[in-house]
Order: structure tokens, then C-alpha cells, then sequence
């Protein structure tokens, strides 16, 4: 099963507690953490160490960055160079990286870095400002290059991994909460594509009742089994990929037999007394499928009636499927 693959991007002495204590969180939830000192990242020799961090930026999921108060190894990046004018470090080109392409970043920076930011704001000009939590004012230009972002900069103080991972766990189970909406969003998507699928159908039928002799009840009528909310019920439970339709109950039973259902005749639910024919196929010797359809859809001659799909009933037609060494011998299948 595929894993969500997490980078942790940060400078490594300074934070190679609260990187480790990362990894060991991201592996608690079954993730992929990524870091160098890790082996985790599989260096080649045609190009320099840090393309090959930047190619697993390029490849995860996701990534936190961490940013303390060490600058780190230059970046050595001619385009990083040449597109922000002056130097950076790596982690800030994985940090860069990252966002151009768009992936979901979480990135957290040292309360005491934090908190002396707003020092720099105020001193940025000045250049005889030292500053005691970073080592390199460029930090802090850093920091600003991202604060200012107008998307995806979701930016959290810490003071321990403890504040990182407490975080963490939060926007994680957020991302999964949104996963389900979305999921729930798909299935209503489909209700509304099968709704069009249906006013489509109905259109068609309006089209040629407008444009064809009224006399022509046959292929009207051939347009409204197809449709029929019966039909529409069969075609998924038994896999059906083509159009076909049922004229009456002799149709019905051809069709079950063609998918390997024996017919059982008819019964008499007990609970609520409706009558309904009855199908049986065996797919293996642990389960049996069951069909059931209501004797109401069809007239005394045995032709099925015609009915709006807002008139059909779930009771209409049922499936079930038992495994059938749960049950003894003479057990019935309802």
C-alpha cells in the first residue's frame, strides 16, 4: 500500500533532535519521513548532493520545513542565485522548491528566531545590527520572502518537537476529514451525473414524440423499458455494460438464467405479507447471491408495468448474498 512520503527539510546540527524526534513521529502513523542523514535519499554521482534532495522535494508528498537559527550549507544553484538575487541556503532551495511545486508544506520556525524577527523589521536597513538568535541576517530576509506569500504558508512557532507533532497530528487528521467530504462530494457528483444521464433520456423521449408519428407506440414503449427504474437497478448487480430491456416476466427470467441464476419460483415475504419471484446463483461454495422482485412490477399477464423512478420503491427489488457455512443445510436462503 502506498505510503504518504514526507520530507523534513531543516539545517541538520543545530535540529537533529527535533528531526529525529519527527521521523519517529511521521513512522508512528505509517508515513515515509524522509531525511538525508537517513539514508533515505539515494545520492548518484552525476549531479551535486543537493539536486538530489531537491528531486525528493520534487517527489513527496509532503514537507516540513524547520527553521532555526542556523543558516546552513550554501546553496550552490545558479538559477536560486539568479532569481532571488543573492545566495541561499539548501534547505531554503528545498523550502523553495517545495512551494513552487505545490505541495502541501508545513513550515515552523524557533520562538526566539520568531520573536526577533520582528527586531529585523524594524532594522532591515541597517546593517550594524547584530542580532543575537540567528547567524546570518538572511534568515530573517527569508522569513519575509514567506510570510508574504498569498498561499501556502503555513507557518507555527515552536519551542519543542513536542509543539511540532501535537500540530502536526491536528492538520493531518484535518487533511483525512477533508478526504472523506471529498469522497462524500464524489458520490453526489455521481447522483447528479445519473440525474442528467435521466433528463437526457427524458429529453430524447420529448425530441421524438415531438418529431415522430404519435402512432409509433413500439419504439416509445422500447424507450421506456430501457429506462425503466428496474432495469436501471439490474444493470449494476448484475454487470450489465450494455442497454437491453425487459418486456415481462419472461424476459426477466432468460436474463437471470443468462447470468447463471437459477429461478426459485415465488414466496411470500412473512413480515410484510409482498409477494415477490425468487433467484439463486452460487458463485463458490462459501456464497450464494439471492434476487428478489416484487410481483407488483408486473400486470396479470405477466408484462412489467411501466413505472416513474420517483415512484420506485426499495422493496421492490432486493439482493443478498449469504455464505453458506454459516447456515445448515436445510436452512432457507430469506
Amino acid at each position: 500500500m502506498a505510503k504518504p512520503r514526507v520530507f523534513i527539510s531543516s539545517t541538520f546540527y543545530d535540529l537533529r533532535q527535533i528531526r529525529a524526534d519527527i521521523d519517529q513521529f511521521l513512522k508512528g502513523l505509517g508515513y515515509d519521513a524522509i531525511r538525508n542523514e537517513e539514508g533515505s535519499i539515494p545520492y548518484g554521482k552525476e549531479d551535486r548532493l543537493e539536486d538530489y534532495c531537491i528531486q525528493e522535494v520534487r517527489n513527496s508528498d509532503i514537507v516540513i520545513s524547520i527553521i532555526g537559527g542556523r543558516f546552513g550549507s550554501e546553496s550552490r544553484d545558479e538559477q536560486t542565485i539568479e532569481k532571488y538575487l543573492q545566495a541561499g541556503s539548501i534547505s531554503q532551495r528545498e523550502l523553495r522548491t517545495a512551494l513552487e511545486n505545490q505541495k502541501q508544506v508545513y513550515i515552523f520556525i524557533d520562538k526566539s528566531v520568531s520573536a526577533e524577527y520582528q527586531t529585523y523589521l524594524l532594522n532591515k536597513d541597517n546593517s550594524n545590527v547584530n542580532y543575537k538568535f540567528v547567524d546570518d541576517q538572511r534568515i530573517y530576509s527569508f522569513i519575509e520572502e514567506i510570510k508574504n506569500l498569498g498561499i501556502n504558508n503555513n507557518i507555527k512557532d515552536f519551542e519543542t518537537s513536542e509543539d511540532i507533532t501535537n500540530y502536526l497530528r491536528e492538520q493531518f487528521a484535518g487533511l483525512f476529514q477533508r478526504y472523506i467530504d471529498d469522497q462524500r462530494r464524489i458520490k453526489e457528483v455521481n447522483i447528479i451525473a445519473e440525474l442528467e444521464r435521466t433528463s437526457k433520456n427524458l429529453n430524447q423521449l420529448v425530441e421524438f414524440l415531438s418529431n415522430q408519428n404519435k402512432d409509433q407506440q413500439e419504439e416509445i414503449n422500447q424507450i421506456l423499458r430501457i429506462n425503466h427504474p428496474l432495469v436501471n437497478w439490474l444493470r449494476p448487480k448484475l454487470d450489465i455494460k450494455y442497454n437491453f430491456y425487459i418486456v415481462g416476466y419472461a424476459d426477466l427470467c432468460q436474463l437471470m438464467q443468462a447470468r447463471r441464476f437459477t429461478t426459485l419460483g415465488e414466496m411470500t415475504e412473512p413480515d410484510s405479507g409482498e409477494d415477490y419471484y425468487l433467484w439463486s446463483r452460487t458463485t463458490n461454495e462459501d456464497i450464494m447471491t439471492n434476487i428478489k422482485i416484487s410481483k407488483a412490477l408486473f400486470d396479470l399477464d405477466g408484462q412489467l408495468v411501466n413505472i416513474l423512478p420517483a415512484k420506485w420503491d426499495e422493496s421492490f427489488a432486493k439482493i443478498e448474498q449469504i455464505y453458506q457455512n454459516h447456515y445448515n443445510d436445510n436452512d432457507l436462503p430469506f
